[in-house]
């Protein structure tokens, strides 16, 4: 058994993730729930380094016995990329291989919501793609960076750790630089960038002040700059930013977002009806004019009645708008709409008014009405 056969064979079942334990069989996660991928072996530690053994030359074998993990990237050619995590638990190896479909998915093959491409279209501004690990932001920054590829003609710099999707130029001219490789921190990338003529900046992760600083400054000075966060909603992720940072700077990063901040989209996935994978459901916040004052006034908590209130005219949508479609499609079922929501009392209101309505629009319930 190679690795390769695993994770072929994690591919063929659709599976999103391979895990890899010392006293388990392989194991990979199906629509949302992990199960054995081979039941008839148990792994051992020294199996999953043998495994593993082509991803971990000299250089990344130093550096998984100074910080115990790290993460890779591999590719099976015609099949799909991996991105690897690789650790240490109760002293044996563990490693995890996340799929990475070989080809970029679109906005429109995601089925994510239209104005994400009037997002990434502005010329400057922080736009945020926020949520869990394992909720799709790595495809969605993607498929945004795919849809500027192929409709501008920009230079675009993506500083990841590590390269997920691979692109290759069309329109605009993509420089794709990984941590550890071609550069040692997001920090001193993103500085450098700025010297790189570039017209769009993807940060893999705002993990420090001094990357969300220069980030916020690079947004100021003319430049689209997207980037992640590992926050739940706007609210946590504008909260979060100006919590990293000291009591005297927090009303200067105050006021940066509140001028600079374009967007946030903020994502969990939820299983479909059908058994058929997961969806995303989106909170879709823009920066308006009421939304940059809530933020200047540090009033975040009411920023996703803000969302709610300007969906009609600047096409934002909070959680439960984006939960509630996904319910009256069919999509998603209601258990699981309750579950996701952040606020399930008043989805379960707003789906009680929509079956009620839609029952009302029933050609046989009027005509019961009526005969009753």
């Amino acid at each position: 058994m190679e690795i390769e056969e695993l994770l072929k064979m994690m591919v063929e079942k659709k599976g999103t993730d391979l895990h890899l334990k010392a006293g388990l069989p392989p194991m990979v996660r199906i629509n949302g729930e992990i199960d054995p991928l081979i039941d008839d072996i148990k792994l051992t530690s020294e199996k999953i380094k043998q495994l593993i053994s082509k991803y971990i030359g000299f250089g990344e074998d130093k550096k998984l016995q100074e910080h115990k993990e790290f993460d890779f990237a591999c590719e099976l050619p015609g099949i799909a990329r991996f991105r690897g995590a690789l650790f240490f638990q109760k002293g044996n190896y563990g490693v995890v291989f996340r799929t990475i479909p070989a080809k970029i998915p679109s906005i429109d093959e995601l089925n994510l919501p239209a104005v994400l491409k009037e997002i990434v279209s502005a010329e400057q501004g922080l736009v945020l793609v926020t949520g869990p690990t394992g909720s799709g932001k790595s495809t969605t920054m993607a498929a945004m960076i795919n849809h500027l590829n192929e409709n501008f003609k920009e230079n675009i710099i993506t500083i990841e750790d590590p390269i997920e999707f691979v692109h290759t130029d069309k329109k605009s001219i993509i420089n794709q630089r990984e941590i550890g490789m071609d550069t040692n921190t997001f920090s001193t990338a993103l500085k450098s960038a700025l010297r790189q003529d570039p017209d769009i900046i993807l940060v893999g992760e705002m993990r420090d002040p001094e990357t969300i600083s220069t980030a916020l400054t690079a947004a100021e000075t003319g430049h689209l700059v997207i980037s992640t966060l590992h926050t739940n909603d706007t609210k946590q992720t504008i909260d979060r930013i100006i919590d990293t940072f000291t009591a005297d700077q927090q009303i200067q990063i105050r006021f940066q977002l509140s001028l600079f901040l374009k967007a946030v989209i903020a994502q969990r996935l939820v299983k479909r009806k059908d058994g058929k994978g997961m969806v995303a459901a989106m909170e879709v916040m823009i920066n308006t004019p009421f939304i940059k004052s809530l933020i200047a006034e540090s009033k975040t908590g009411q920023i996703s009645k803000a969302i709610e209130d300007s969906s009609s005219f600047y096409k934002t949508q909070s959680f439960n708008q984006s939960l509630l479609a996904l319910y009256k499609s069919g999509v998603i079922s209601i258990e699981d709409a309750l579950a996701t929501s952040n606020n399930p009392s008043d989805l379960k209101i707003q789906i009680q008014s929509s079956d009620y309505a839609k029952k009302q629009e029933d050609p046989n319930e009027l005509k019961r009405n009526r005969d009753f």
